[in-house]
């Protein structure tokens, strides 16, 4: 095909063509609109795992009220201590001790903002019911109430958090940039080494040259998201090369299966790239926890490389005593299936004996001939 082919030789024919890109832009956005805000435009807490030290007399009660509408599920502890280190493995996200004649609620505000503040609105909002109860049956006893018992009322309840967010990050919004970042970079590259990667013949080389590509830009991207953290005083206190390691990981399952399915499926793989770009992140857990999702986005943002790597990430950062096996598992299946993938599609023969673009530029210049179109590798 020529570039005259290529060309639009009518006004009929243009406005077709503009109809078309008119009505697919529109269906994207309205896909795209619809599925953001059925995932956040009323996000739901469901089932939010919290802590409770409480003595058995007390505990039916406190159940029903924290279980009651599905927004907490709640695990009994033996001591505030034994509590206390759950949450610092981010088993639960915070957790009251009602064994002594005043609660006191425990939160994690690095495990995510709006699971603290929920913690706090619900655990302050109780306490200020029975601050009134108690009052309201002092006065009926008395008339009135003495000092101490009007400041002991207003004293407003005790809260710690145990895994606060660091200074440098008050909104714990940093997970979800570097997690577009790793995704947007990653679909850039794997695009990129699409289109670039057919220009040899097909043998182990290529694919041998095609992974050692992806692992190089995997350390690259890993270590330009530590340096960029470090600008802003972001992870300065974490464990800088187990970071470099799984955001290393984190982009290799991002571009290695984004450059398996180009290899596979064609041009038309980079779309998955495209998806971890645009679904996987509103999913991710960075923004929006996972309990405040719908079952399905809960279920597929913790199993796609964005979900996955945010969780590694915000463990290793903010809950080092928090196991991540599960969590790099995700993300080397996601690495191991893209690369195998590469290397097996470069294994394949090329059956149709075509050679590739460059070879055959190569030759038309030995020749003296005027380069031809080049046809593409199958």
């Amino acid at each position: 095909m020529t570039d005259g082919d290529d060309q639009i030789k009518s006004v009929s024919q243009f406005r077709r063509f503009a109809v078309v890109v008119c009505l697919a832009g529109a269906l994207v956005q309205l896909a795209l609109t619809a599925y953001y805000l059925g995932m956040g435009h009323k996000a739901t807490p469901h089932d939010i795992p919290v802590g409770l030290v409480s003595p058995v007399s007390k505990q039916a009660a406190i159940l029903d009220l924290l279980e009651r509408d599905g927004v907490f599920e709640v695990t009994i502890y033996p001591a505030p201590a034994e509590m206390r280190k759950a949450i610092k493995r981010r088993e639960v996200y915070g957790g009251v001790d009602v064994t002594a004649a005043q609660p006191h609620l425990y939160v994690a505000g690095a495990a995510g903002t709006a699971a603290a503040s929920l913690l706090r609105n619900t655990y302050t909002s109780v306490i200020a019911q029975q601050n009134a109860q108690q009052l309201a049956a002092l006065a009926r006893q008395a008339g009135t109430i003495s000092i101490a018992q009007a400041q002991a009322l207003a004293t407003p309840p005790p809260i710690t958090d145990v895994v606060p967010l660091p200074a440098d990050d008050v909104n714990g919004a940093s997970l979800g940039f570097l997690t577009q970042a790793l995704a947007l970079g990653g679909t850039i590259a794997s695009v990129g080494l699409g289109r670039l990667i057919p220009r040899t013949r097909r043998s182990w080389r290529r694919g041998l040259g095609h992974l050692a590509t992806l692992f190089v830009y995997a350390l690259g991207s890993a270590a330009v998201v530590l340096w960029s953290m470090s600008w802003f005083g972001v992870g300065t206190d974490a464990n800088q090369p187990v970071m470099l390691g799984i955001f290393a990981l984190v982009s290799l399952a991002i571009t290695a299966s984004t450059a398996g399915a180009v290899a596979l499926l064609g041009p038309g793989g980079a779309l998955l790239g495209g998806v971890y770009f645009t679904i996987g992140t509103v999913i991710s857990g960075a923004s929006i926890l996972p309990e405040f999702l719908p079952p399905f986005g809960r279920v597929v943002g913790e199993n796609l490389p964005t979900g996955a790597g945010v969780q590694a990430v915000r463990d290793d950062l903010y809950f080092p005593d928090a196991p991540v096996a599960g969590h790099l598992g995700v993300l080397a299946l996601y690495a191991g299936i893209g690369c195998l993938l590469v290397l097996v599609t470069n294994l394949l023969p090329n059956r149709t004996d075509r050679i590739s673009e460059l070879d055959l530029e190569v030759k038309d210049r030995i020749e003296g001939n005027e380069v031809r179109q080049p046809v593409a590798v199958s």
